[in-house]
């Protein structure tokens, strides 16, 4: 049984194994594949049984050019690179990985928050080029700075990242207000929920944990930014086109928002000429909220664990039923 790797870089690039897939059949594995090459993602998937992507986008047309393939791993939770309906039709199982990172998710949304609120890389660079030897005083600090404690975090999507974020900002000392499609059910964690138009006119923080869909696209744009607090913090590691980023980019540059955290992009990598870029008080790290060791070690234990399923007649975590 053949199995190609289509980019396998991004999770493995060089600090894990393929040991459990070539346990399973003959493996390729490619760093990277062009994702507008239609004609070399055919190419490289040739007469593979087991396709697994990351982010190569399998279309109608390339999996019909494929006709031997049985299976599609996709190596992320999110699966709208592949044509899901298309493989359903020619009776193909997609199989995602979820929860794989939920904790690692939520640590670097926080990250990101707390770099907004003590600007601890800006500082640490002041005193290794040599400000606090030559200072005055015995401190100086060049941002205002921000404690947490007794602020509002609202939550927009109450899944297990977002539940794990409100459980930090709560040790933190902050309110938890939350908004997701249905209020949540017993025993998941605390938070009161509210309806979006509250949470965003009371919250010093928004931090999105919800899923991209066609009415969750644009959520952040010029009203919603416009229904929020003067001064908020607006956090963003989910998925870049929550965010109409011109909107944000003027909101953080007129002083509506007091700053941004942000760890995904509308388009991927980011664009040179992205407002985000050149907007105020705009952190970014490059779409690493999922990247920890033992969250992308988790991950290839699942997928792995997927294809054996598969194999086993018994597939799971399977997206296009």
């Amino acid at each position: 049984m053949q199995i190609v790797v289509l980019d396998g870089y991004a999770l493995n690039p060089g600090d894990l194994h393929w040991t459990a897939f070539e346990a399973l059949g003959t493996l390729t594995v490619y760093d990277r594949t062009p994702l507008e090459d239609e004609d070399e993602i055919v190419r490289r998937i040739g007469e593979s049984e087991i396709v697994l992507t990351n982010k190569t986008p399998l279309s109608r047309s390339a999996l019909a050019r494929c006709p031997g393939v049985r299976y599609i791993g996709v190596l992320a939770t999110g699966y709208n690179v592949v044509d899901t309906a298309a493989a359903r039709e020619r009776g193909i199982p997609v199989c995602n990985v979820p929860a794989y990172g939920t904790r690692a998710v939520a640590q670097a949304a926080i990250a990101l928050l707390l770099e907004i609120c003590n600007r601890v890389g800006h500082h640490d660079r002041a005193v290794h080029a040599g400000r606090w030897s030559a200072c005055p005083d015995y401190c100086f600090w060049d941002y205002p700075l921000m404690e947490l404690a007794g602020k509002t975090m609202g939550i927009v999507g109450y899944g297990s990242i977002g539940q794990a974020v409100g459980e930090v900002a709560a040790a933190l000392g902050m309110e938890v207000i939350a908004n997701g499609r249905r209020p949540w059910a017993e025993g998941e964690k605390p938070a009161r929920y509210v309806p979006l138009e509250e949470l965003l006119r009371r919250s010093d923080v928004v931090s999105l944990h919800c899923p991209l869909l066609p009415e969750t696209r644009g959520l952040i744009n010029r009203d919603s930014l416009a229904a929020m607090k003067d001064g908020a913090i607006l956090l963003n590691n989910s998925r870049g086109p929550l965010l109409v980023e011109r909107d944000v980019a003027d909101a953080l540059n007129s002083g509506k928002l007091r700053a941004a955290g942000v760890d995904v992009a509308d388009a991927e990598p980011i664009p040179a000429d992205s407002p985000l870029l050149t907007a105020k008080n705009c952190v970014i790290t490059p779409h690493i909220s999922w990247a920890p060791l033992e969250a992308r070690t988790r991950l290839m234990e699942i997928a792995a664990a997927n294809l054996r399923s598969f194999l086993s007649g018994e597939p799971a975590n399977v997206v296009n039923e």
